[in-house]
């Protein structure tokens, strides 16, 4: 078992110490109530992916979101406010993201200590096999293009907001700080500010030893219910697998593994390389010096901090602004309190707040 867990472990990016965190993303401490904080308008909704259609995993494409609106949004009808956009990680969707980051309460509390107001989205991008790496696939979808261009469409239209790249901002936690690393990097037309929070999968990672038990588990996945009952790190890999290596001609499942007959498949491996921010953050740098701020964070018990220190050190070489802090904490102890102190701030701090900024 210990050998699955360090096989899988290394295809994420993810240290084995943190399968026990990963499985449980929802076990995060709340900070204290906030006295005086005022109530946010919550709106659950559902968003048409026209990136989406057709997937051959048969993903849903009417895509649940769930939008926080500031508390004088009722009240002001002609205010106009800037939108941050919070990806959630692997194994969770957006209502599971509500409990991990505690929204609405964290939401409220960063508005009651000083925060400017702004609309908050969580968009729901988990798939049949619990995630979809925000990444584009026929397999799985364009989930990539679903959030930097349907999502973001769609809030424009039917909310207050002032659509404008410097007023959208983005921020992810471990796959959602993976897709806000690979979604910022590509899209900085659509989002001005950035916000790296314990990513997983930066790196490159080999196929690990042979594994034929696990191959003969995999190749035992026919349906979506067979799926549902694989173990975390099993399931994680066929996600990986739609995202990064789908093949429209390899029903049922239209993926490819990295290994096959206990044989490691270069082919794959390359394509699963060719997804790691750290191999293709060097083509996106003109990219990345177009965003107003970007942050980066994580727990110091965390196995991602050494790759995401490695993303800051990057950033540093090519002269481009950036904080990076480790802070007490598991990959994700912290993470609710990070949101409300520490994400919250930084966006009210860097996003424009009124219409025509540059």
């Amino acid at each position: 078992m210990k050998t699955k867990k360090l096989w899988w472990a290394l295809v994420l990016g993810v240290a084995v110490s943190l399968s026990p965190a990963l499985s449980a993303q929802v076990q995060t401490a709340a900070p204290p109530v906030v006295p005086g904080a005022r109530p946010v308008t919550v709106e659950h909704i559902k968003v048409h992916g026209q990136s989406l259609e057709g997937n051959l995993e048969g993903d849903a494409v009417d895509r649940e979101v769930i939008v926080f609106l500031p508390p004088s949004y009722a009240k002001d009808k002609h205010r106009r406010y800037p939108v941050l956009y919070a990806l959630h990680g692997y194994s969770i969707g957006a209502e599971q993201w509500t409990q991990e980051i505690h929204v609405p309460q964290t939401i409220e509390g960063a508005f009651a200590e000083g925060a400017n107001e702004m609309i908050v989205v969580l968009p729901d991008s988990k798939t049949v096999h619990n995630g979809s790496m925000y990444s584009s696939s026929v397999t799985t979808g364009d989930f990539e293009r679903f959030i930097s261009h349907d999502l973001v469409a769609y809030i424009d239209a039917h909310y207050r907001t002032i659509p404008d790249r410097m007023s959208r901002g983005l921020v992810g936690h471990s796959m959602g700080g993976y897709g806000a690393a690979r979604i910022g990097m590509k899209h900085p037309d659509v989002f001005g500010s950035l916000y790296i929070m314990s990513p997983c999968c930066l790196s490159a990672r080999p196929a690990g030893p042979a594994n034929p038990d696990l191959e003969k588990t995999l190749e035992a996945v026919k349906t979506p219910a067979d799926s549902d009952k694989l173990p975390f790190f099993v399931r994680a890999q066929l996600a990986t697998a739609a995202a990064w290596s789908p093949d429209p001609k390899n029903p049922p499942l239209y993926l490819d593994l990295p290994t096959k007959n206990g044989v490691a498949q270069p082919d794959v491996l390359a394509k699963w390389a060719a997804n790691a921010p750290l191999a293709f953050v060097d083509q996106y740098i003109g990219n990345l010096k177009q965003y107003r701020a970007i942050a980066m964070d994580v727990g110091d018990q965390d196995g991602t901090r050494v790759d995401e220190g490695a993303l800051h050190d990057v950033l540093d070489k090519y002269g481009i602004p950036n904080s990076f802090e480790i802070y007490p904490g598991t990959h994700t102890s912290a993470v609710a309190d990070r949101f409300q102190n520490h994400v919250m701030k930084f966006f009210s701090q860097n996003l424009c707040f009124k219409e025509g900024c540059r």
